[in-house]
């Protein structure tokens, strides 16, 4: 029955990395990618997904759509966690913040390609079970917090990159300080009833910064302790 079990999900992995190839063809205008690389691709077949969602939803993991994961929070759609993944262009010395650790899903692939990662989420139930379940999957290179992401980590950056998981009304400005010269930043901006745009921040080596709009998203909004978007 395990043999049956895994055999499974390796079929339902592999027809998720062909739904991400042809919806990353589809979306090239708006991204600029026809493919995503290598290394976020078999990222992304490493992770078991289905073990981070909700029991009697194992399932649906590999759908292509986002999940309900408790406390009003979702695990996103293989499809963006992926080129959000591969817009960071994440390196094995790297050390990458995310804000908005859910549960601990895009934590995981990001491990499978930095150095370090440190995540926060707010919603402390959230922050536990991902931190737990992150350990018993042997993620050591993976620190959490409970805590505002809105105000990064500055007592661990800079940061090579930086990946927001939820929609801020605007970007951080304690983010853009806490990236690195040469770093990117990976955001969802706007509202739920104004709309949300994917930005790609990057910081040149002379500390200023380009953007680009990327794709329109649809993400929970970012909050701070008073359930407020931020």
């Amino acid at each position: 029955m395990i043999a049956e079990a895994r055999d499974a999900f390796e079929i339902q992995r592999t027809r998720m990395l062909e739904d991400i190839a042809q919806l990353t063809r589809e979306t090239r205008l708006e991204t600029g990618r026809a493919t995503l690389s290598g290394k976020t691709m078999a990222a992304m077949r490493k992770v078991p997904r289905h073990r981070f969602v909700l029991p009697g939803d194992e399932r649906h993991a590999y759908d292509n759509r986002p999940l309900p994961i408790g406390h009003g929070q979702t695990i996103s759609q293989p499809f963006i966690v992926a080129l959000m993944t591969d817009l960071m262009d994440v390196k094995p010395s790297d050390r990458v913040l995310e804000i908005g650790t859910g549960c601990g899903y895009q934590a995981a692939v990001l491990a499978e390609l930095a150095r370090e990662v440190y995540t926060i989420e707010i919603v402390e139930p959230l922050g536990r079970e991902a931190a737990q379940r992150l350990q018993a999957l042997g993620y050591r290179n993976v620190v959490t917090k409970i805590g505002d992401g809105y105000q990064g980590w500055a007592e661990h950056a800079p940061f090579d990159a930086i990946m927001v998981t939820a929609a801020a009304r605007e970007v951080p400005p304690p983010l853009i300080e806490q990236l690195k010269p040469g770093g990117r930043l990976v955001i969802p901006v706007g509202s739920q009833r104004g709309g949300q745009t994917l930005l790609l921040i990057e910081k040149r080596p002379d500390g200023k910064l380009t953007q680009r709009e990327v794709l329109a998203v649809r993400f929970v909004p970012l909050i701070n302790k008073t359930g407020r978007q931020q």
